[in-house]
């Protein structure tokens, strides 16, 4: 997967464009990624990423960071080996294209502020 394009409320992922928050796995898109408090990420918004087993969870807080990630959701990511990088999505997208062949990869991006 390749992100080629992102801009607040937008990404296009391997030519398909999405307008909803995003988590990428190695074989597919869920664009149906919701938050249970918004923007406050919480473990129980990444049961199905976790499920998953990344060895690197790459997180896009939003164009402008606005969704909070905090320490006790770091804390267990960690916990579970996981290398965890939180960053604004235009960022976190960046990041992304560089493992865009590691299949241990998993991408969750808020796409708003």
């Amino acid at each position: 997967m390749k992100v080629e394009h992102y801009s607040f409320g937008k990404i296009i992922i391997d030519g398909k464009t999405y307008t909803s928050d995003v988590i990428i796995y190695p074989e597919r898109v869920d664009s149906s990624w919701w938050r249970e408090r918004g923007h406050y990420l919480q473990v129980i918004d990444l049961t199905t990423a976790l499920d998953a087993h990344p060895e690197i969870l790459l997180i896009g807080t939003g164009y402008f960071g606005r969704m909070s990630v905090p320490k006790e959701t770091l804390s267990h990511l960690e916990s579970k080996g996981i290398e965890v990088h939180v960053e604004h999505t235009k960022k976190a997208v960046e990041i992304f294209n560089t493992f865009q062949n590691d299949k241990g990869v998993i991408a969750a991006f808020h796409l708003t502020c």
